[in-house]
């Protein structure tokens, strides 16, 4: 597992008042002992975007619930695009943010494009009351929260049908009770649940593919080869853009055999957002030989599909998950149930079953070092090469 850092996402239930679960909220964690939230900021917020959608997916990390996620000013004002869309994710307004006409005017399209928004740790009084009529949530700290007046502000807010309350910090029968006293729809705390931290091993993209990307994407006349080709040449790039096209994909129904299928389903916009998020998520890499150990397992797939008939864009993804899951210290299986594989792809990584799954075996007996079945030493060669040209620094 060394070859692979671990990531981390805290996940906190929310619950309604008869006590089932219909949200969870989505913490930063450094570590998977961190109990206290760590940095309220930009890093943290992209951090835990990035590790939602694209390391574990959200049907992982919250299955068809309701995810609220913190936002900070960068991505409420749109300076910072949020990468996904509005059917599953709650906004949080942190009580840090400074709520000026910038913000109101970022929120309100947040809100026209679908997006709903909570308003945390709500003072009344406080320039966040501005925000009222675009909220449908608004979280009440019942613990450390100025409490007097609770009856007219509760009224207050009461006057927003689209509002709904959310009794945070409940730490014990006290708070409970208030909670119940003004009927407040959701509840959150320590009383109900701690939060939980979900851990998965990690390939960072290296930053000069991330950077090479945003450069791609940013160009006039972006094609989508050359969009395809930087991605496909990085395979924890790759990953990613499977993962976040499986949370893309609608009930898990499209299945993908390519990376440019991956890349077509998310589509560019959505891909550029990734990659911006990336650049901000400056974390350790795979160092360059495992990338081409990964790349070159991946390149000999599809060579190998060539001679018999299979396809070579499916050998090359089937390969790569496969080279993948040795660096993840998982097995191709468990990689391949986590991804929108096609059914070709899967089952040859499953079950080792067709053209492909004969591929694989071909390639992995070559790697052992049983070279009698099939004379793959130039071919070989040429992956490693091809592997190191696609993974070298300009």
């Amino acid at each position: 597992m060394n070859h692979a850092h671990l990531v981390h996402v805290g996940r906190q239930p929310i619950f309604d008042a008869a006590g089932t679960v219909v949200a969870f909220e989505l913490l930063f964690r450094g570590s998977v002992d961190a109990v206290q939230a760590g940095r309220q900021d930009t890093y943290a917020t992209s951090q835990v975007i990035i590790n939602a959608f694209t390391e574990f997916g959200l049907p992982e990390v919250a299955g068809d619930k309701l995810c609220f996620i913190n936002l900070t000013t960068e991505f409420l004002t749109g300076e910072l695009t949020l990468p996904f869309g509005p059917e599953q994710v709650v906004l949080e307004v942190l009580e840090t943010v400074t709520v000026d006409d910038a913000v109101i005017a970022g929120i309100t399209a947040l809100v026209e494009a679908g997006y709903r928004i909570a308003l945390d740790d709500f003072v009344f009084g406080s320039a966040h009351e501005r925000l009222l009529p675009l909220a449908s949530y608004v979280k009440l700290d019942l613990l450390d929260g100025d409490l007097t007046d609770l009856d007219r502000h509760v009224a207050h807010l009461r006057g927003f049908p689209g509002i709904q309350i959310v009794a945070e910090r409940l730490e014990g029968p006290d708070q409970l009770a208030i909670a119940d006293k003004f009927h407040c729809e959701l509840r959150q705390g320590y009383a109900l649940s701690r939060p939980q931290v979900l851990t998965a091993a990690s390939l960072s993209p290296s930053r000069l593919r991330r950077l090479e990307l945003l450069a791609a994407l940013n160009a006039p006349d972006a094609g989508l080869g050359a969009i395809v080709s930087i991605i496909a040449a990085d395979p924890a790039l790759s990953l990613r853009v499977l993962r976040a096209s499986n949370s893309a994909a609608a009930g898990g129904s499209s299945r993908v055999s390519s990376v440019r299928q991956a890349v077509v389903m998310i589509g560019l916009t959505h891909i550029r957002q990734w990659a911006t998020l990336m650049v901000i998520d400056d974390v350790a890499e795979a160092t360059e030989d495992q990338m081409i150990t990964a790349l070159t397992r991946a390149r000999l797939s599809e060579n190998v599909a060539r001679t018999v008939g299979a396809s070579s864009d499916a050998a090359f993804m089937a390969g790569l998950v496969g080279g993948m899951a040795d660096l993840l210290g998982t097995s191709p299986a468990s990689l391949a149930s986590q991804l929108p594989l096609s059914a070709e792809v899967s089952s040859a990584l499953v079950n080792g079953s067709g053209a492909l799954g004969e591929v694989l075996r071909v390639v992995d007996a070559y790697n052992a070092g049983d070279t009698a079945g099939a004379d793959l030493a130039t071919a070989y060669m040429e992956a490693i090469r091809w592997s190191a040209r696609a993974t070298a620094r300009p």
